[in-house]
Formats: structure tokens, sequence, C-alpha cells
């Protein structure tokens, strides 16, 4: 088999990934055998781009179904961890814009009885 191409693998679909994801496998136990038995040395470095390949397929179809919860998953009130925003642990449990600008009763109450103070500036 020629060596895999990622763009090439993005306009398949699931099923089409999964058949040439089990050729794959079993083109590299045919070489896996091809070694033990004492095989070329072009099959021998055939292994290496097959594994490869197989690395490329999976990684194309495990991205292809998570970029489709993601879709599923939008403007649901809750959404599976691994399809959460990862960022850091301090800025997950930071309170939120709205959180932080709540006032109490007596702080607005202080706010409406003791507004800033304008001070006119005098220009030179």
């Amino acid at each position: 088999m020629v060596k895999v191409r990622a763009y090439e693998l993005r306009t398949k679909t699931k099923t089409d990934l999964l058949r040439q994801l089990d050729a794959l496998k079993t083109e590299l136990s045919t070489l896996r055998v091809a070694k033990v038995t004492g095989g070329a040395a072009s099959k021998l470095a055939k292994i290496g781009v097959v594994r490869k390949s197989i690395a490329r397929v999976l990684t194309v179809y495990n991205q292809t179904t998570k970029a489709k919860l993601k879709e599923k998953f939008a403007g649901e009130r809750f959404v599976p961890i691994d399809l959460r925003e990862k960022k850091t642990r301090a800025i997950r449990r930071r309170l939120t814009s709205e959180q932080l600008a709540k006032k109490t009763v007596k702080q607005t109450k202080k706010d409406n009885y003791f507004p800033q103070r304008k001070y006119a500036v005098k220009a030179a």
C-alpha cells in the first residue's frame, strides 16, 4: 500500500476508514510474518510505513467522531468532560463575569448614596 495522506482520509466516511484500518492491520500482520520468516529488506522497511498509516487513519477517525460529538452537544447545558474546554484548572474555577459584577444590597445602597465625585480640571 502507498503512504496514506490525512487530507485524503478526511473526505472518507466512517465505514471506509474502518475498512481501510482493517486492511492496513492485515497487511501489518503479513509483514510481521515475513519478518519472522526472513523476508526481503523492502518488506521490513514497509512495517514502519504501515504502522504510521494505521496511526493516521485512527487519528482522523477519532478527530471526526469528536468533532461530530462537539456539534451534537453545542448549546447543551451539560457537556461530557472530554468535550469541555480544557483551559487551566484556575481558570475553570474562576468566578464568571456575571458573578464578579454582582453586588450586595448594602454595597448598591452605598454606591447610590455616595456616588463618585466629578471634578472639573481647569485647562491652562
